[in-house]
């Protein structure tokens, strides 16, 4: 499997890791040698730089150095980083920051709509902001004005109008109409930009849908905005979206509405031409889609893609053990769920491990005794091989699993690199929080990779009764 592109990736950095690596085979170091005899064709006796540069492509996923420096010419253009723009003196500046959600950290729109209150001027600042605001009779006077404006990138965020839409929280007072109005006059239904750097996009469609690991809200108005997107041409094969959204609740509007308008199907529009193979293939997303729904146990969802005719025995990515959709719901511990695909023909056996894994996340002690009685290593290999098992269990509300890894030996205060109390934070999941504690979880355990402790996790993601109970 191809390595993923760093953050914020920099073609100068890959040319200095070819130039590294080459040095490092000359020098005959082990790492180095190991990486060129993987990935060059030939005898590395006599390897140049182009050789390596070929190396360093086929590391990260491309077929040849010139598709990489393509790739990264294109991330230029699209690369933004909204979440790293600081405040701004200026107020309209200031309001799009506020209003549009940049997936780091809770909503600030609250704060956007007391700015707007206090300086109702800003609403008609820029197309940006009419934009934001869902105005579409000032959008139209502005484009008719500047047709070109449709289009224009700007703002704090260097976006078009579109995604300022989509992405704004903010009461709108007509957020379909303005995006019709701005489609008409030119605007790209597939807009969007690469966070960091990196795919897949997020689009407008993205912005529309919500969702995320923070759970970040919908568009008041998202399902009918997502129609007017993808009767515009909007590609649903929209992997951003399909994960962000299949993180919150288990609704199958959205669902239906993708897959009305092509979801599985079709060549990947617009961005996969961009992007190529590090985007996933329409049919890849829509197999992704049912094992994520399978190991989330979101039964109506499940029930939504087999109607459609997704494929009931979908694979994961091979990255996560490329378990099929029955296994998936079995590992998560949703009997329901893996019912369901099984009485539509799904196939699947766990064993070993996996097996374990599924009736600890069951919290079927039973099975569990059974399965140790049978191999007395078995508890000792779970441990050692499946450290984040009870931090998984925290992540998917599992409370009976918690309380059964912790009797089998779990440290509820294993830090890999934060702790299930710190899953629990995110989430805003009180209930587990509580039980975690219980069961000794440190309140003051700092993760290894923010050095912030659950109570600043729940603080950051807007949890209030968590951050309260943590704070105790």
């Amino acid at each position: 499997m191809a390595n993923r592109l760093p953050e914020n990736p920099s073609f100068e950095h890959l040319k200095n890791e070819a130039k590294q690596l080459l040095r490092g085979v000359r020098a005959g170091e082990t790492r180095a040698l190991a990486t060129a005899e993987a990935l060059h064709p030939g005898s590395l006796s006599e390897l140049r730089l182009a050789g390596a540069q070929l190396v360093v492509a086929r590391k990260y996923g491309f077929t040849s150095w010139a598709r990489l420096r393509a790739h990264m010419a294109m991330v230029g253009e699209f690369a933004r980083r909204p979440d790293e723009v600081g405040p701004s003196a200026d107020l309209a500046a200031e309001f799009l920051r506020l209003a549009c959600l940049t997936y780091n950290g809770p909503a600030r729109y609250e704060a956007a709509v007391r700015l707007l209150a206090a300086n109702p001027q800003i609403a008609v600042a820029s197309v940006w902001t009419l934009a934001a605001t869902g105005d579409a009779a000032g959008v139209e006077r502005a484009v008719a004005a500047q047709p070109t404006l449709a289009r224009a990138q700007g703002g704090p965020f260097g976006w078009e109008p579109l995604l300022y839409l989509t992405y704004s929280r903010v009461p709108q007072a007509d957020a379909a109409g303005t995006a019709r109005v701005l489609l008409q006059a030119g605007a790209d239904p597939n807009a969007g930009y690469l966070l960091e750097g990196l795919a897949p996009p997020f689009t407008a469609l993205t912005g529309a849908l919500g969702g995320g690991e923070l759970g970040q809200p919908a568009h008041p108005q998202d399902l009918q905005v997502a129609r007017v997107l993808l009767e515009a041409g909007a590609d649903a094969n929209d992997g951003q979206a399909l994960y962000n959204r299949g993180l919150l609740g288990d609704d199958t509007g959205y669902l239906e509405l993708l897959l009305e308008f092509g979801l599985g199907h079709g060549g990947g529009g617009p961005w996969r031409a961009r992007l190529g193979q590090v985007l996933d293939a329409p049919a890849r997303m829509l197999e992704s889609a049912v094992v994520m729904a399978a190991l989330h146990g979101q039964t109506r969802r499940v029930r939504c893609l087999l109607a459609h005719g997704a494929p009931v025995n979908a694979k994961g990515h091979p990255a996560f053990g490329s378990h099929t959709a029955l296994e998936a719901a079995q590992l998560g511990g949703h009997t329901e769920t893996a019912q369901i695909l099984a009485a539509a023909g799904a196939s699947g056996a766990l064993r070993g491990l996996d097996s374990a894994e599924a009736a600890i996340m069951r919290g079927d002690r039973e099975q569990l005794e059974r399965l140790v009685s049978g191999d007395r290593r078995l508890v000792q290999r779970l441990l050692t091989q499946r450290r984040d098992l009870l931090i998984k269990a925290a992540t998917y509300g599992r409370t009976p699993a918690v309380r059964l890894a912790c009797r089998l030996g779990f440290d509820v205060n294993a830090a890999l690199p934060w702790t299930a109390l710190h899953k629990a934070a995110l989430a805003g999941d009180l209930a587990m929080a509580e039980a975690l504690v219980e069961l000794g979880a440190d309140r003051s355990k700092r993760d290894s990779d923010y050095h912030a402790t659950p109570l600043q996790w729940a603080q950051y993601a807007g949890h209030a009764e968590v951050a309260e109970f943590l704070n105790q």
